[in-house]
């Protein structure tokens, strides 16, 4: 009975170990896309749209769009965000894609990652943006995406006083 009963102990902090290990050393470590940072569409009336949203489906929008609020995986002390905007239809920021929507990711470790990627051959359309609230740089997919890559500094973008979602 003795030995039954060690061996289940051995089992059960065996499990606790790898279970917290798991917690505290996630699999998906390095330069990588973590989530979404935005989302960013071409619109015939940004202003009127956003009113829509706001009335029909309570979405707090701000002079940037709309900041979803959320916090980092079981941190509830580390807020993150995402944003909703749309923009007017004649909008340049999303060149040289001819698409009606540009997706920003959240990244972490962007100059390891851009460096992979230059390695892979695929080039930034612009250099990196350094702001208070973090990096940025756009790259074209295969398929003529636009697409945002962000290392956010969510303390910096939480000081910057949006109306978010909460």
């Amino acid at each position: 009975m003795k030995k039954f009963l060690l061996l289940g102990l051995f089992c059960v902090a065996f499990l606790l170990g790898y279970s917290f290990n798991r917690l505290t050393n996630p699999v998906n470590k390095g330069p990588r896309v973590t989530g979404l940072g935005g989302i960013f569409f071409k619109a015939k009336d940004p202003k009127a749209l956003e009113a829509w949203y706001s009335k029909n489906l309570g979405i707090r929008v701000g002079d940037y769009g709309a900041n979803f609020e959320w916090h980092q995986g079981m941190d509830s002390t580390k807020k993150g965000f995402t944003v909703w905007a749309p923009f007017k239809e004649t909008t340049k920021y999303f060149q040289p894609s001819e698409k009606q929507f540009m997706i920003n990711y959240r990244v972490e470790g962007l100059t390891q990652l851009l460096a992979q990627m230059k390695a892979a051959g695929i080039l930034p359309t612009d250099s990196v943006e350094k702001t208070s609230y973090g990096d940025f740089v756009h790259l074209m997919d295969p398929e003529g995406n636009k697409i945002e890559l962000w290392e956010p500094n969510d303390v910096g973008y939480a000081k910057m006083g949006s109306n978010t979602t909460k």
